[in-house]
């Protein structure tokens, strides 16, 4: 990797965390984590509270990037055909012709995801994980970059359909934004007195360069140390008396992932095991599965992650 390469990904990184800070104040760790999923070529599940900026979130990044944002409003009556897209019969030509859905876009968000009966959350599976969409036996190839970004309600809620296991498992990270300060909660409602601070955002950057910084992002130096001591955290999950599932090895290509953009947003072009432990509980723990007497104790898959990061060692 070139030093100039490297260099101006880690600056175009920053700045896009910078013009996001300008919508969502004092969040810029969860903004930081969201643009590390971007950069590894993940997705992101927040859960949380409805008015903390979710949205507003997803659409600063989609600004920042230059990139096409579209939203899904997830209901119980909305069809997989709604969000993939549906092919139409056109009478002059006694032909089909697919017609895109919202899911052919840079950036998608899937909101209030688990309102949603599991055959439309379903719609989303290979477009997450594969980058295509299958409809009618056809595939069409999705755009890039290529990003979900889910907002998902609080399970106590009524009229609700939780997430399966293999549609947690596609999201790189399961972030939660939270209630701001006393000070910055003043900020918000001081900037948007006369309009809303997204009106004013601009572009840092282009989707194309949002590919090359990927690439430059996946050529971030991973020593052996690093990816030993990310399997040790990754079988621990496993290997815990408390879990029915542990992380995937999905889950452990995410922690390597984002480790490297993580390693890059902070000027360097090499891992360090800090890395992967900052990131091991938003890589990991949504993706762990309890038993039914863990869960009754009150353990968490928080707990079971950070349980393991703490027995980890860094091999010398």
């Amino acid at each position: 990797m070139s030093d100039i390469a490297f260099q101006q990904t880690a600056d175009i990184i920053a700045r896009i965390v910078e013009n996001v800070e300008r919508v969502i104040v004092g969040k810029k760790k969860v903004i930081q984590r969201t643009v590390v999923s971007l950069m590894s070529g993940g997705h992101v599940l927040f859960d949380d509270v409805a008015g903390v900026g979710k949205t507003m979130l997803a659409r600063a990044l989609a600004v920042s990037i230059g990139g096409q944002f579209r939203r899904v409003q997830f209901t119980p009556d909305l069809l997989p055909s709604d969000v993939t897209g549906i092919s139409v019969y056109n009478q002059q030509t006694c032909e089909f012709s697919f017609r895109p859905g919202p899911v052919f876009a840079n950036m998608l968000l899937a909101d209030e995801i688990n309102r949603s009966s599991p055959r439309t959350q379903s719609a989303l599976l290979e477009a997450m994980g594969e980058r295509q969409v299958t409809v009618d036996g056809e595939t069409y190839e999705l755009g890039r970059p290529y990003m979900v970004l889910a907002t998902q309600n609080p399970i106590e809620i009524e009229g609700i359909y939780p997430l399966p296991e293999s549609q947690l498992d596609r999201f790189t990270m399961r972030l939660s934004i939270g209630y701001p300060s006393r000070d910055d909660e003043k900020a918000v409602v001081e900037r948007q007195l006369l309009r809303h601070p997204i009106e004013a955002l601009k572009p840092v950057t282009t989707p194309e360069q949002v590919v090359e910084m990927e690439e430059t992002v996946a050529r971030c130096h991973v020593a052996d140390g690093i990816y030993d001591y990310a399997l040790q955290i990754v079988i621990a999950t496993r290997e815990s008396e408390h879990v029915e599932v542990g992380a995937s090895p999905r889950g452990t290509i995410a922690l390597v992932r984002c480790a490297q953009a993580l390693s890059v947003l902070e000027g360097r072009d090499f891992c360090t095991p800090d890395d992967v432990k900052r990131l091991a509980v938003s890589c990991l723990a949504h993706r762990i599965i309890l038993k039914a007497e863990a869960r009754l104790q009150g353990l968490t898959g928080i707990d079971l992650v950070k349980t393991a990061v703490d027995a980890a060692t860094v091999a010398v």
